[in-house]
């Protein structure tokens, strides 16, 4: 567990992170729809906390090749359980894990509770796949946390794409494979 000092560093870096994230939007003049709420850490909590909102909710997994040397954010339908291992196969990564906190917090600029592919603003250097599931490429609009779990943004489809453009993030647009009743051990 992270000492005080490290918790108050943390908590003054991701207000910096979401204060670059609204000058980054504002710059590229993006629209997204801000809606604030109590704190949600997954998606069962959202279904509680969160008002009922327009467009298509989401669930991001950040991920890891097996060797820690490729990252993906993984973006797909909220209500979607994910088959890693199918997953890995169809990005050609292999055997795919959960990376840590410290990965997340140093790739995408925040925290457990807090993933979004609004993250993506905080990795300049590109170091991370984002990958959506078709299903959300399609919806009119998305749902997304702006880099803290107390608010979500609605995001036209078209503003995604602007975004994306302006963080030099190419999509990877695949149907996710779901887990399957078959897929969990007895």
């Amino acid at each position: 567990m992270p000492s005080g000092e490290q918790q108050f560093l943390m908590a003054t870096q991701m207000i910096e992170d979401v204060m670059n994230l609204q000058e980054f939007l504002e710059l590229h003049q993006l629209k997204f729809e801000r809606h604030e709420h109590p704190a949600v850490m997954t998606v069962a909590e959202s279904e509680l906390l969160v008002p009922k909102l327009p467009g298509a909710k989401t669930k991001n997994l950040f991920l890891r090749d097996k060797k820690g040397l490729k990252h993906f954010l993984v973006t797909i339908p909220a209500a979607l359980s994910v088959n890693l291992n199918q997953l890995g196969d169809a990005l050609g990564a292999g055997r795919l894990g959960f990376a840590s906190a410290d990965r997340l917090l140093a790739h995408l600029g925040v925290t457990p509770g807090s993933v979004s592919m609004l993250g993506l603003v905080n990795d300049t250097a590109h170091n991370v796949q984002f990958v959506i599931d078709q299903a959300l490429w399609d919806a009119e609009f998305v749902q997304a946390h702006p880099l803290i779990n107390t608010a979500t943004m609605i995001i036209p489809h078209a503003e995604l794409l602007r975004f994306l453009a302006a963080t030099g993030h190419a999509p990877q647009i695949i149907s996710v494979p779901a887990q399957t009743a078959e897929d969990v051990a007895p």
